[in-house]
């Protein structure tokens, strides 16, 4: 239930709080108050997308906010705690609005998103309009609303579920189907393709060390130069480095035996000569190794070749080419079973396609059954608010014959459309080929009053519900909202007196301007205040005293 609502900056609204109530809450006022725009307000609360347009004018943001008393929704606490937010019998909805496009959405004080909102609001209120309209004349919601009235919801959820996993199965099958007459040439690529992967002989890392060898094949003589000349400055020529450097070991010792203070080490000269000899004799034995090798150097180029051939055919790295190797191998295994695998999958579907068949029919039966108890329900209430010659019917179709499993969706086997007949001796039409606007609205009514006890949306909102219709038939109509009130909170906006007489609070929409600005308020109205709205809904321009006392009669017989 819907207990405040707070609108901050939002259209022509500067601030206002509403206090609703349980029962049936009337919003009237004069045409452009402001009335749709706490409609507005709601859906937003709702989940419908924002606009910077609904920002006032000359202000950075919106911000709209209501508490719900969820104490009695099991469905909306159920959500809370999946969403991580937690059980609570308070529900706080918050939405801001930015000029600027920053937009954000608070639960219970916690952020979240627009999808988490649309659920919430699905289960917490009803609004019930020109779109609900829309909604009632679409046949394809037709069967909807007969299941919702039926009470076949989680009967249909299972069967959608059965549905899903049948329409997987069916995919399968047609994969497999697909591989099987494709798998003598796959399967022959296949071997073909790990026939050349194991006589390929890849070995992990395999052309690094080959790109190393071909760099030392290729520059041979170059290495073939800078050791040799290396090992002769060190070694071979006259006046080499360790030629020089043992007449600088002997200049050592001959200052040591005058001036034993010197402080070089005789061990660390020779340990330095040593090891420049050892690299002098390594690299003469390096020289004798380089041998420039054109035979090895191709060999290396026709492989490296081969190693490039396959990365561009199995993948960038010999690591991805062993992977693939072992993937074709699984690949050819699974196909020895693929047979099997048909077969399987084959009779399963099989067997789900009696089950669903089966749990189709039942459904089907369990609407047909419940079709009638519907079209009596909607008759009566229709016949009570002054259309007592209109006949409801519930027509069921189904164009691909009885045990078809073409037949098949996802709500079963049945295609529902309502029909309808306003006069005696008119023959049955489908509601959007018949109705009216005033007859829509009290069939939309109508609809709404006998889904009353079933729903568990806690407030419906009714918005137009008066279009088209005044006098005997808008009474009717207002006593029809306070039977739903009974069920569910109902907040309606209204033109007329004789529902807005019926309501269990009375709000008041108007707008003022004040310093050249328009601005929307609601007031909740008193006695007194009430009885002067009624009647100005009753005489418009002019109020009369017997206005007035008309006015009073009305909320006098409403109450009782």
């Amino acid at each position: 239930m819907l207990t405040e609502l707070s609108i901050k900056n939002f259209a022509i609204i500067d601030e206002l709080d509403v206090v609703f109530t349980k029962g049936l809450n009337v919003i009237s006022g004069e045409t452009g108050a402001g009335k749709s725009i706490i409609i507005g307000a709601v859906s937003l609360l709702l989940g419908d997308r924002a606009s910077s347009d609904f920002v006032r004018s000359s202000e950075d943001s919106a911000v709209v906010e209501a508490l719900f008393d969820v104490s009695d929704n099991e469905d909306i606490r159920e959500k809370l705690e999946e969403a991580g937010i937690g059980e609570n019998n308070e529900l706080v909805l918050k939405r801001v609005v930015s000029r600027g496009g920053r937009n954000r959405i608070y639960i219970n004080g916690n952020l979240a998103t627009l999808g988490m909102l649309s659920s919430l609001g699905e289960s917490l209120v009803n609004i019930c309009g020109q779109r609900e309209h829309q909604v009632l004349l679409d046949a394809d919601n037709h069967i909807d609303i007969l299941d919702e009235f039926g009470g076949f919801m989680p009967l249909r959820l299972e069967f959608a579920g059965l549905y899903s996993d049948w329409q997987a199965l069916e995919k399968k099958l047609d994969e497999l189907k697909t591989r099987n007459n494709e798998k003598r040439e796959r399967e022959e690529l296949l071997r073909f393709q790990l026939d050349e992967l194991e006589k390929s002989g890849l070995k992990i890392g395999e052309d690094l060390l080959l790109q190393d060898e071909k760099r030392i094949l290729s520059n041979a003589k170059k290495l073939d130069e800078y050791a040799g000349e290396a090992h002769d400055i060190l070694y071979a020529r006259e006046g080499s480095v360790l030629e020089k450097l043992d007449g600088v070991v002997g200049s050592i010792k001959e200052i040591k035996k005058i001036d034993p203070g010197l402080k070089i080490s005789e061990e660390e000269l020779k340990s330095a000569f040593f090891n420049l000899e050892e690299i002098a004799f390594v690299l003469r034995d390096y020289v004798k190794d380089i041998t420039f090798d054109p035979a090895r150097l191709e060999e290396i180029d026709d492989r490296l070749e081969y190693l490039g051939k396959l990365k561009r055919k199995y993948g960038e790295t010999i690591e991805n080419i062993l992977k693939r190797k072992e993937e074709i191998g699984k690949e050819l295994e699974g196909m020895a079973y693929l047979g099997e695998e048909i077969a399987r999958v084959s009779e399963e579907i099989d067997r789900r396609e009696k089950l669903l068949l089966e749990k189709a029919e039942e459904l089907s039966g369990k609407r047909r059954d419940v079709s009638e108890v519907l079209k009596k329900a909607i008759e009566d209430e229709i016949h009570s608010m002054r259309m007592a010659d209109t006949v409801f019917n519930v027509r069921f179709a189904n164009h691909h014959g009885e045990g078809d499993i073409s037949s098949l969706n996802s709500k079963g086997v049945d295609e529902v459309e309502f029909y309808l007949s306003t006069n005696v001796g008119e023959e049955l039409m489908p509601l959007n080929r018949i109705a009216s606007g005033g007859e829509l609205s009290r069939i939309v009514l109508a609809i709404k009053k006998v889904l009353a006890g079933s729903g568990s949306v806690g407030t419906v909102v009714f918005d137009e519900v008066d279009s088209g219709i005044g006098g005997a038939a808008a009474e009717v109509v207002g006593k029809k909202l306070k039977e739903v009130s009974k069920h569910h909170q109902v907040i309606c906006i209204t033109h007329l007196p004789q529902i807005a007489c019926f309501g269990d609070t009375h709000f008041l929409v108007s707008k003022e301007v004040h310093e050249e600005r328009t601005n929307a308020g609601v007031d909740l109205l008193s006695g007194p205040e009430r009885l002067d709205e009624i009647t100005r809904m009753l005489s418009g321009i002019e109020i009369t005293e017997k206005t007035r006392q008309h006015a009073s009669e009305m909320l006098k017989m409403s109450r009782e």
